[in-house]
């Protein structure tokens, strides 16, 4: 099964990765992973992202459009991969149309966890630090026993810069702009399935597992 899975920060992506990837044993392919495995075994494109990268400079499209080309040529996508951070833009997604032609395959699924933007803003901003030890906590997933106190030393907590209001909303808004192009387009192709992630986790992973069905099998 050939997967792109999409999803706003803080709407549950990285838990459900991980679960498909155990479940349907695919490789869960992100574009820093890519990076870095190209870069360390030195091959002529992880070079070239390095190069831009070392400068502080985006990877140009070819170059990473390339990484991935040779990503999944490899074996272990044989049977199928989740894809995700790829791709970003229109234009990377046209080409994975591409490369996934030349392959001789198709994309199944682009699997797009929904979360109202509320929601998202209480996840975000919710996460308080200790101080003392590091220690995490949230305030209405996982509340110290005292406020502002951590249940294991008695450090302060404290937010992250990240992670206020501002910052928070900010990141979000960018991140709406970015992929809604990209939503619409797989719309179209008929790829799209929208999940609602303001399930319990399981239950967001049991609706997942209803769509992929038997492609797996």
């Amino acid at each position: 099964m050939n997967l792109v899975l999409m999803g706003l920060p803080g709407a549950g992506k990285g838990t459900q990765a991980e679960r498909i990837v155990e479940k349907y044993e695919i490789p869960h392919i992100s574009t820093g992973d890519m990076f870095r495995a190209a870069i360390k075994g030195e091959t002529e494109l992880g070079l070239k992202a390095k190069s831009f990268m070392d400068q502080g400079a985006l990877v140009p499209d070819e170059v990473t459009i390339g990484i991935v080309r040779e990503r999944l040529g490899k074996n272990d996508c044989e049977k199928g991969f989740l894809l995700d951070g790829f791709p970003r833009t229109v234009a990377q997604a046209e080409a994975l149309e591409n490369i996934l032609s030349d392959l001789d395959r198709k994309m199944d699924y682009v699997i797009n966890i929904e979360v109202d933007k509320d929601i998202l803003m209480e996840r975000l901003t919710g996460r308080r630090i200790c101080k003392q030890c590091g220690s995490t906590y949230h305030l209405v997933f996982n509340p110290p026993a005292a406020e502002g106190r951590c249940d294991k030393c008695g450090g302060e907590l404290y937010q992250r810069e990240d992670d206020n209001e501002e910052t928070v909303a900010n990141r979000l808004e960018v991140n709406l702009k970015q992929t809604q192009p990209l939503l619409n387009f797989y719309e179209e192709k008929g790829y799209l399935r929208n999940i609602n992630g303001q399930q319990d986790i399981n239950k967001v992973f049991a609706d997942v597992n209803e769509l992929l069905g038997g492609l797996g099998e």
